[in-house]
């Protein structure tokens, strides 16, 4: 297990970093401390939302809502989420929420080869495929997706027409899982970017178990003369504290492990370790023993 810590300076610039959730909240709880630390270090980053969320709740109400606001209301919230996190731009796959297992996988691998391709992707945040205890077949259908994604896209021969296109090969390098029982090979510290995660959840509003129920909960205290003094005196206050306190707790207990205040699982698979046509050790001993032709 490596912790993986704060790096000083833009040490990835140049490098593309592609997020992918199912839904508006996947992120915002499982990985949006490591989007906004790997952008933060220099990554130019992109988020890909593969379901429409349309049976989330309505936006602000806590209970399920017409068709239209859910995807209305969990469309603005991915948009606000990828405004907080930094990302250049979002790109929505549009399936029905909790129907993904009736989709074809090599249309959703198709999809997300000319994706990293497009953006020309070097790493992944996403679910895991061989994650423990996954109920859900939006998240365990991405996930599988992405791991045949990420390797087909560096091979010539799968989708060739997208060189007409000008698009270019391109394998992904490394991969950040994240799980509800992942198994943790990478701990990444998140400590500088917690007020970023508590922002990437506030903004879901209309999925997610945060949102505004901070301010929520305030007012509903309010009409009974109680107060919480952790809610503050402010709806902005007692939104980003009810996040910390209620629904980060998964990140500070995990941080206490490590010895930092906050911290991200990951099942993480660095570049060359798996689905590589070339055994990753020759090049590096290539790197180690290459010398100049004589002239």
């Amino acid at each position: 297990m490596v912790l993986e810590r704060p790096i000083a300076g833009l040490p990835h610039k140049g490098k593309v970093l592609l997020a992918l959730q199912a839904h508006s909240d996947d992120i915002p709880l499982f990985g949006a401390g490591t989007v906004a630390k790997l952008i933060e270090e220099g990554y130019t980053g992109y988020l890909v939302r593969a379901t429409n969320d349309d049976m989330g709740d309505a936006p602000g109400l806590g209970t399920p809502g017409s068709i239209g606001e859910d995807v209305l209301g969990n469309e603005r919230d991915n948009a606000e989420l990828a405004r907080v996190l930094g990302c250049k731009r979002t790109f929505d796959l549009n399936y029905n929420n909790h129907r993904m297992g009736d989709v074809s996988l090599n249309e959703v691998i198709g999809r997300l080869i000319f994706i990293i391709r497009l953006v020309k992707a070097d790493t992944v945040v996403c679910w895991d495929p061989w994650a423990h205890d996954e109920e859900n077949p939006d998240h365990y259908t991405l996930a599988r997706a992405v791991e045949a994604a990420c390797w087909m896209a560096g091979r010539a021969h799968d989708f060739p027409e997208h060189f007409a296109a000008g698009l270019e090969a391109k394998t992904v390098g490394d991969k950040y899982y994240f799980a509800r029982r992942p198994e943790v090979t990478r701990v990444v510290d998140i400590t500088r970017q917690i007020d970023k995660k508590v922002d990437a959840n506030r903004a879901n509003v209309a999925k997610g178990p945060a949102g505004h129920s901070g301010s929520r909960l305030r007012t509903e205290l309010a009409k009974r003369n109680q107060r919480l003094p952790l809610l503050g005196d402010d709806d902005l206050t007692a939104d980003r504290n009810y996040i910390k306190e209620f629904v980060l707790t998964r990140s500070r207990e995990l941080g206490k492990q490590y010895g930092v205040e906050y911290a991200e699982a990951f099942h993480y698979i660095p570049a060359g370790a798996s689905g590589a046509d070339r055994d990753s050790r020759i090049d590096d001993y290539i790197r180690q023993h290459a010398v100049p032709l004589k002239k």
